[in-house]
């Protein structure tokens, strides 16, 4: 209960921060956005009509026709954030400002509607009505989601150029586009983790340094020396991008001649895994 209560909160306080990218900077200064939200701001503009109710009426619409696609869980979050935002863009919609600077109006709009729509993903809800139709063209075209957003996100601020016109469209593709980075780093950590793979024929001085100096887990693998046939220990360990010069040095003063392989990290799970745990992974 208390998890849940937690979660409102946090959708509620998303759905305020995406209003005021939407109500401070975006509609004031006729810019607009990817997504249902950019099709009630270029219906605001063209027909006056409340950002806050389209909102509403166009993604309940869609997600009465999607709900399939969705847990339980989701749609209720989902709901519930269509509502918060609804009555967000209601509320902060007398308070906008024009700015002279175009270019800023887009940067801030793009960071606040990216924190909102972030925090928001990270509770468990969606926007609504893109993610919807993202799904359905999935399913009917069997595009990627992340593609079939993209095409819709495109596809609105075309549609808006010829409203707010072409500069203006401009401005708001790096307003989409800062959002989309805002995003990513609030729902995968701004902490970003990189995976490391060592083959050295010093695992085991590395594996007592890395353990001991980094204070993290490491995963011993066995291989086979492709070549050579011979069998040797691969050393696999998860760390922060930060400590990868510290790990470089690490490896130079035991093996100058280890080889080793990096990778991004989306997601950790793993029941108590915290930071700079020691353990493996495995």
């Amino acid at each position: 209960m208390k998890q849940t209560s937690f979660d409102i909160a946090v959708l509620i306080i998303g759905s305020l921060i995406f209003a005021l990218g939407i109500n401070y900077f975006a509609i004031p200064n006729t810019l607009s956005e990817g997504g249902v939200i950019g099709i009630t701001i270029v219906l605001y503009y063209v027909f006056e009509w409340s950002p806050g109710v389209m909102n509403f009426i166009l993604n309940m619409a869609l997600v009465a026709i999607g709900y399939k696609f969705f847990t339980i869980k989701t749609t209720v979050y989902t709901l519930l954030t269509i509502l918060f935002m609804s009555v967000a863009l209601e509320v902060t919609y007398p308070y906008g400002k024009v700015l002279g600077d175009t270019l800023l109006a887009a940067l801030f709009s793009g960071l606040l509607v990216g924190i909102g729509l972030g925090i928001i993903f990270r509770a468990g809800g969606t926007s609504g009505g893109a993610t919807t139709l993202a799904r359905l063209l999935h399913q009917l075209l069997g595009w990627s989601v992340g593609k079939a957003m993209l095409v819709i996100d495109i596809s609105v601020v075309v549609v808006s150029s010829f409203v707010i016109g072409m500069e203006k469209a401009m401005y708001t593709l790096i307003s989409v586009y800062v959002g989309a980075k805002i995003i990513d780093k609030i729902v995968e950590g701004a902490d970003q983790r990189t995976a490391v793979m060592i083959i050295s024929k010093k695992s085991d001085e590395l594996l007592d340094d890395l353990m001991v100096r980094l204070g993290r887990g490491v995963t011993i693998l066995n291989g086979k020396g492709g070549f050579v046939r011979d069998d040797r220990d691969i050393l696999y360990v998860v760390i922060n991008k930060r400590e990868i010069v510290q790990l470089r040095k690490i490896i130079e003063q035991i093996d100058d001649d280890a080889y080793v392989t990096t990778s991004n990290v989306q997601e950790i799970f793993k029941r108590g895994y915290k930071e700079g745990q020691q353990g493996s992974l495995m």
